[in-house]
């Protein structure tokens, strides 16, 4: 068993609270995030503690509750909607031990902007739901220099099936159903398809309307590799941030998509699972189980079906998702994860280190903690977190 998963460990999965703890996320965030980043002020200050005085002095990297309050600069940053949530959980903690650092995170820009503006020389780091692929790997040695950038996955989350059917509440689906609504051959509710998964379910004869992101989205990237991978003779199209389907209703961002499946009857979408407030999901099968999003069903998928990926880039993270193996009933069957992309090399050095310090804090107990309670996600594995903590280290 893995070491995340034992009884005990400081990354066991935190108890879920459904639709009442997203109603308090809705209402109380701020106040939330904030009481969450005093505590913090009396804990450890995460994992790792390197910090950029106001001075241009810096402490060692490994000193757990270092003082950060001297720690002043400005981190520019953009991209994933997924990590839209967890940023500002992120962003009030570390504020709260380094109250002289403005963080500018644009969660606007998806996945898509991220990467591109990030190349562009505009982010100090982007976040984004899908690494780099060689194309973007190859621009961003334009602005890292030759070293080029590593994907470091700092976020783990799920991809929730959104529903809005008047008088439906639940919901069973299966990848072939999934996949035949967002393809269009399966039009309404009460097609014999989806009655037969949900015999214990009134579904009108409403004609189904699938809703999904305009923008370069991780989020898509991730969805549509779960349904090429699950079923490749209907989804013909690999993994694509760019939805490929015409016909859908083109939404920016996951609050896009959620607003939309929530504003009409008979709408269906898909959106990363912090994102969705309180619009129904439906309990999506694995092997001969229906599972429900749960950050320990999160945490179960990672350790199941994610190996680190070949990227040509030395120290590189990036991690690929094998969605066939989410078959035992535990895991939840579709799974996301975030990343960090940051250059290697920083043309100031010591903008390199501030941005180092917060992402160090993102990835340490005290940022995937608060995380976990703000967004809903599911703390990356121990081992994971050491391995960014390195590769941090050597970012100069």
């Amino acid at each position: 068993m893995a070491p995340w998963l034992l009884p005990g460990s400081r990354y066991q999965a935190i108890p879920w609270k459904g639709q009442n703890l997203v109603k308090v996320l809705r209402f109380g965030r701020v106040a939330a995030v904030l009481a969450v980043g005093a505590v913090a002020l009396s804990a450890c200050g995460g994992g790792s503690t390197s910090a950029t005085s106001s001075d241009g002095s810096s402490s060692s990297s490994s000193s757990a509750g270092a003082d950060l309050s001297s720690l002043k600069g400005t981190i520019t940053a953009g991209g994933s909607s997924a990590q839209a949530n967890a940023q500002d959980a992120w962003k009030a903690g570390f504020n709260a031990q380094a109250s002289g650092v403005t963080i500018n995170y644009d969660k606007s820009q998806g996945s898509g902007g991220g990467v591109t503006n990030f190349n562009a020389g505009s982010y100090d780091f982007a976040g984004t739901d899908f690494y780099l692929n060689a194309t973007q790997a190859t621009a961003a040695k334009k602005v890292c220099g030759d070293g080029g950038a590593v994907n470091l996955p700092v976020y783990t989350d799920g991809v929730s099936i959104i529903f809005n059917v008047k008088g439906v509440d639940k919901l069973k689906l299966d990848e072939d159903t999934i996949v035949k609504i967002f393809t269009m051959k399966i039009k309404s509710w009460d097609d014999p398809a989806i009655k037969a998964l949900n015999p214990d379910v009134t579904l009108p004869s409403t004609a189904i309307t699938t809703v999904s992101r305009s923008d370069g989205s991780g989020t898509t990237n991730n969805f549509t590799n779960y349904l090429h991978q699950l079923s490749p003779a209907i989804w013909t199209t690999p993994a694509n941030p760019k939805w490929p389907i015409a016909g859908s209703s083109a939404q920016q961002g996951n609050a896009g998509v959620v607003n939309t499946v929530k504003s009409g009857d008979g709408m269906i979408g898909y959106a990363d699972h912090s994102a969705i407030g309180d619009v129904h999901t439906a309990s999506i099968k694995a092997g001969s189980a229906y599972v429900d999003y749960s950050q320990a069903g999160v945490t179960k998928a990672i350790a199941t079906a994610v190996t680190q990926a070949t990227t040509g880039t030395t120290g590189d993270l990036a991690q690929d998702i094998d969605y066939t193996k989410l078959t035992d009933g535990q895991a939840y069957p579709i799974p996301l994860m975030s990343y960090d992309v940051v250059c290697k090399t920083f043309k100031d050095p010591a903008q390199a280190k501030l941005t180092k310090e917060y992402i160090k804090y993102i990835v340490s107990d005290q940022g995937q903690k608060i995380a976990a309670k703000n967004a809903g996600s599911a703390p990356i594995p121990t081992e994971l977190a050491a391995k960014i903590v390195a590769e941090l280290d050597k970012i100069s």
